[in-house]
């Protein structure tokens, strides 16, 4: 009766998923020690528990049913973070560089993969695989350096971009290559009009049904059915389109792309994105699982050779797209050292491949261990992308030649964004009475700021007056990434939940150490806890709080004492009448001239550099960068009077003052990257 009741109560998939996620844990582990991207820890977990490794997972049915879920979401992500209005901003970018890519790639390797035995049909797939680049490594990677906003970067973003978009059609003419349609004209035609209806009605319910609905289950404030509503958004269309012929990755495309109309895609995609990550790990591990080791082995000069000229390809097509959008060579360098690799959107595409018969095995096997070796090799070339840039530009070529890549196309091509772009800022966490306050102080100082709020109604109305205001849980990562946190040069957390309050915290450290954190408090006991976890000042409702907040704010950024109590007395004067609603007025006759330094202390984490264990008058600190340095903390002591014999050393704190783009050069000397 006991086995009866065990043996009824286990759940079948249960010992594959805790094979799996348990040689994950292990696999990505070892290689996070050596910067190897997470999609080949997933990859290569699935060559080891499928047929070709330990066979510890014999069926994958349970792996492709949840690795379809993940590849639905993983397209609704990206839905939801496509913005028409911004896609519009860089839209030279996107359609004339990215397209030409794309296109360039598929024709180059169609060429060759006919050359090499393979059919028109089968070469043209092929070409398909290998115009995609991967948007999840290269995007990470950019953002952990700091470069998204670079030039390069921008363009590289505008690439990707397409790229993310391609791939929906690219999946429907997939079947037709198979040649699953006898007409393909007609299959053409029905495809474009069911892909029409599909499009007006995404539009209309993006304009008029969803953001409707979603600020009606806003209003609750009930995270439970926020969630539920997006999760039945994403599946109903999905399933929709299924029904119509199209493909479920299409659907959860569109459902994304309707929600990113609203005010409430960044608070919805970091409620998704948990689970995007759980399911899509599936998706790699079962592609994975298809992937045989011993043949990497077996024919690794073919596969070394075909991965080279994989590399020599699309970096000759990607410098031909963006010198055709008019950058500068160096850049497109750069472009082409960074999106070289084939990418996880070419792994779903080459499933698919496998389904229509477009891909034998031993074909499918050439494209894993192309796409693999291309993907583990980026985090490095990336790395280096600048310097190999440079050494490519000394070259020695001919005169004509060298002069025509130097030349820009035209001037019209500068990329510009019309996106606001927030830069040593004041993120203001919480919009009631004192987030209010420090908003009206802030504009008074002439302070770029943007504010977090959970209430939709207050969103809604301040929103149409023009206030920089976005809906979300600051405590989600993807709304504080929208606010630009790791470029604030302050964060106010004035909200009344403490628990809440100590999740913010938290999850702004762990996405940066940039902020200076104020956190308003209710009681003094709350205060030492919120320091451990990462605030640096703790003012409890005990203080004058507004008053309070704005001064420490206001002295951040580095405004003079003087002017910062005339203020504080033109406040009270006026029994704060200034921080009322609609009295402008009188906060507007306060001026400030906001300075262009900033005063941080920086700790060294290094035992050697350029500026380390060397006298200070030798090293040149300040000839070099611009950067002053005022104090020295070296244990308990403090070393207020520099003369240019002191040294930094391996544990110091230095105080110094400079520009914020000088003090970030200083950090880069002193630090250890994370």
């Amino acid at each position: 009766m006991l086995d009866f009741i065990i043996a009824s109560m286990e759940i079948p998939m249960l010992s594959d998923i805790v094979l799996i996620f348990g040689l994950a844990t292990l696999v990505i582990l070892v290689f996070m020690r050596f910067k190897i991207p997470t999609i080949i820890g997933f990859l290569f977990t699935g060559a080891l528990a499928g047929p070709y490794g330990l066979s510890l997972v014999n069926t994958s049915t349970t792996v492709e049913v949840l690795s379809e879920i993940g590849v639905i979401l993983l397209l609704f992500v990206i839905g939801m973070e496509f913005s028409l209005k911004s896609l519009m901003a860089i839209k030279k970018a996107v359609f004339v560089g990215g397209a030409l890519q794309v296109f360039f790639t598929i024709v180059f390797t169609t060429i060759i993969s006919y050359f090499l035995g393979f059919n028109w049909e089968i070469a043209v797939f092929i070409g398909f695989l290998f115009s995609l680049s991967s948007t999840a490594i290269v995007l990470k990677l950019l953002q952990e350096a700091g470069e998204v906003n670079s030039i390069s970067g921008r363009t590289t973003l505008a690439i990707l971009i397409f790229q993310d978009i391609v791939i929906v059609p690219l999946m429907l003419f997939t079947p037709m290559l198979a040649g699953e349609s006898d007409n393909i004209a007609w299959s053409l035609f029905l495809m474009a009009a069911k892909g029409t209806g599909v499009v007006i009605l995404t539009l209309l319910s993006a304009k008029y049904l969803i953001p409707t609905l979603l600020f009606r289950i806003a209003k609750t404030r009930n995270e439970e059915l926020f969630l539920l509503s997006i999760i039945v958004i994403c599946f109903a269309v999905a399933y929709l389109t299924n029904l119509l012929g199209l493909s479920l990755g299409l659907g959860a495309f569109l459902a994304g792309l309707i929600i990113s109309e609203s005010d409430y895609s960044h608070h919805a995609t970091g409620k998704i994105l948990p689970f995007r990550e759980v399911f899509l790990s599936f998706f790699f591990v079962s592609v994975g699982m298809l992937f045989d080791i011993t043949f990497l082995f077996n024919h690794i000069l073919i596969i070394l050779g075909l991965t080279a000229l994989t590399f020599l390809i699309k970096f000759g097509t990607i410098i031909a797209s963006v010198k055709a959008i008019g950058q500068k060579t160096k850049d497109a360098f750069i472009v082409g050292f960074s999106i070289f690799q084939v990418g996880e959107f070419s792994l779903l595409l080459a499933k698919e491949g496998l389904k229509y018969d477009l891909l034998d095995p031993d074909t499918y096997q050439y494209f894993l261990a192309i796409s693999i070796l291309t993907m583990a090799i980026t985090p490095f070339v990336l790395k280096a992308r600048e310097d190999l840039s440079r050494k490519l530009l000394v070259i020695p070529l001919p005169q004509r030649l060298k002069k025509r890549l130097s030349k820009p196309k035209s001037q019209s091509a500068n990329m510009e964004f019309v996106e606001k772009e927030f830069k040593d800022h004041l993120v203001i966490i919480g919009y009631g009475l004192n987030g209010r306050n420090l908003s009206r102080a802030a504009k008074s100082a002439n302070i770029p700021y943007a504010i977090i709020e959970m209430n939709a109604v207050t969103v809604k109305e301040e929103g149409t007056k023009g206030e920089p205001i976005v809906f979300g849980d600051a405590a989600n990562e993807s709304v504080l990434e929208h606010v630009n946190i790791n470029k604030a040069r302050v964060a106010v957390i004035a909200i009344s939940d403490a628990e809440a309050t100590k999740r913010i915290i938290s999850t702004i450290r762990h996405l940066t150490q940039n902020p200076y954190i104020i956190v308003r408090t209710r009681y003094v006991n709350e205060m030492e806890e919120n320091h451990k976890l990462g605030a640096n000042e703790v003012v409890p409702e005990e203080f004058e709080t507004s008053i309070e907040i704005f001064n420490r704010v206001l002295t951040k950024y580095l405004i003079p004492r003087h002017d910062i109590e005339e203020f504080t007395e033109e406040v009270r004067s006026h029994n704060y009448e200034m921080f009322r609603l609609g009295s402008e007025s009188t906060a507007s006759k306060v001026k400030f001239d906001l300075p262009a330094i900033n005063f941080v202390g920086v700790k060294v984490e290094k035992d050697y550099g350029s500026f380390i264990n060397i006298p200070l008058k030798s090293a040149g600190i300040r000839e070099k960068l611009g950067v002053n340095v005022v104090a020295i903390k070296r244990g308990s002591k403090t070393i207020s009077e520099i003369t240019g014999n002191d040294k930094l050393k391996l544990g110091d704190v230095v105080y110094v003052v400079g520009r914020p783009s000088a003090l970030e050069k200083f950090e880069a000397e002193v630090e250890i990257d994370d």
